[in-house]
């Protein structure tokens, strides 16, 4: 398990490699906004999981709309996402996350942090689900399974949550789904179990309340 001075780091090396970029291509490429300051300085302000992030250029500190600190690991997820952006659009090709490069490594860390919960949560009634995940981040419905939603995690980041209901024969299922562009390393396999864990678990909190 990372240490938080492993975090730290690397925090640290992402905000020395995004200096090295052009701001305005990264927001371009990113589908972030790039606001000018006449003394120089700028902002890079991004959505993220639906919430506008602000990171003003170029010492790289974040703020957000509630002024909460943001937590060390969305930093990090961000500035990965910023300083892998390419120009290419979405593919509207759904693939599972074993599909992506690398995830097998990672698949049996993500079923058992991710998908299953999901699913454990959901399952018996997925219902549920579109209320609360629009709620929350904003989600809107996909026409897979018996219910789905998809949730922009950032700009080129779509994640959509599938469900199946259960019947005598077979129990309730479901999937975690992702845009096939997201294969061309757009974030590492890592990067996307932790994002998808930072979606999943505020789901399942509120399903609990509800």
């Amino acid at each position: 398990m990372p240490r938080v001075d492993d975090y730290k780091k690397a925090l640290e090396l992402g905000q020395e490699e995004i200096r090295n970029h052009n701001p305005l291509h990264l927001c371009r490429l990113s589908g972030a906004q790039f606001v000018e300051n006449k003394n120089g300085s700028a902002l890079i302000k991004i959505m993220f999981l639906n919430r506008m992030v602000t990171i003003s250029w170029p010492d790289i500190t974040f703020t957000q709309e509630s002024n909460e600190e943001m937590p060390i690991k969305e930093k990090i997820l961000i500035l990965h996402y910023l300083n892998r952006a390419k120009n290419e659009e979405l593919t509207g090709q759904l693939i599972a996350y074993q599909e992506i490069p690398s995830a097998r490594f990672y698949l049996s860390s993500f079923n058992a942090r991710s998908k299953d919960p999901f699913v454990n949560a959901f399952g018996e009634n997925p219902d549920k689900l579109p209320g609360i995940a629009e709620e929350l981040f904003s989600a809107k419905g996909a026409s897979l399974g018996d219910v789905s939603v998809t949730v922009n995690a950032f700009p080129k980041v779509p994640v959509t949550f599938v469900l199946w209901r259960g019947d005598e024969e077979f129990p309730s299922n479901g999937t975690i789904l992702f845009d096939s562009s997201i294969k061309n390393e757009l974030l590492s396999a890592e990067d996307i179990s932790e994002l998808v864990s930072m979606i999943v678990y505020p789901l399942i909190g509120r399903a609990k309340k509800s």
